[in-house]
């Protein structure tokens, strides 16, 4: 996260808070350091943006303190609340935690709509004992256009170990699954993300390829409602 983004993720972080929050609260909210943290708060301080607090006790901010509101219409901003909410159904970790942040952003100008529940059973939570590695590193390597090395098992218990060029990330609404190049295979192939149990990012990129993969990967299967597993 670039430092600009995180100062601004402070601000909301704090204008949306009921009490104090302390730098390991913040840390481990953005995934920095607390020294981070603090220089963050420092600079904020520094350019008279009024938070207060101290090391060791919390950090808030002043009442009063406001951003330009955000222009959604009523009915357009139930439509945020409800789809953040189902983020909760992809059991992507990260997605959850950015939709936390973005809903009290809305909250901390619209308020609470408790009315609205959306249940949050779906695809299982990032647990690497369940083999589930972390959905966050598939989606970086599809942006990266970065090659995978897997290791994935079957539904049948077989494993392989496969050398795959991301293209696209699919979210069912009972599992997620990575559609890749597959090196082995010499073809497309779907793996669901809860089958991969390790995968190592690897230093080989393939951006001049990744725009035609995917458009043939779309061609092929991208619009069908029911892709079947063929990894």
């Amino acid at each position: 996260m670039r430092r600009s983004s995180r100062l601004f993720e402070i601000i909301q972080l704090l204008r949306a808070a009921r009490h104090p929050l302390t730098a390991r609260t913040l840390a481990e909210r953005l995934e920095v350091s607390e020294r981070t943290i603090y220089r963050d708060i420092a600079a904020l301080q520094g350019m008279r943006t009024p938070v207060e607090g101290e090391a060791g006790v919390g950090y808030v901010m002043r009442r009063g303190y406001d951003l330009p509101p955000l222009n959604f219409d009523g009915e357009e901003v139930e439509a945020l609340r409800v789809g953040l909410a189902m983020l909760a159904r992809t059991g992507d970790g990260a997605l959850q935690r950015a939709a936390d942040r973005i809903r009290a952003k809305i909250e901390s100008l619209t308020g609470d709509a408790d009315w609205l529940q959306v249940a949050p059973w779906g695809a299982p939570l990032d647990d690497p004992e369940q083999g589930c590695i972390p959905k966050a590193l598939l989606r970086d390597a599809v942006r990266g256009a970065r090659k995978l090395r897997l290791t994935y098992r079957d539904v049948a218990g077989d494993e392989t170990v496969r050398i795959v060029r991301p293209v696209a990330m699919i979210y069912h609404l009972d599992c997620v699954m990575l559609a890749a190049w597959c090196e082995l295979r010499r073809d497309f192939r779907h793996f669901r993300a809860d089958r991969i149990w390790d995968c190592d990012p690897l230093a080989e990129t393939f951006a001049d390829q990744q725009a035609t993969l995917r458009a043939l990967w779309q061609e092929a299967h991208g619009y069908q409602r029911d892709i079947r597993l063929l990894a």
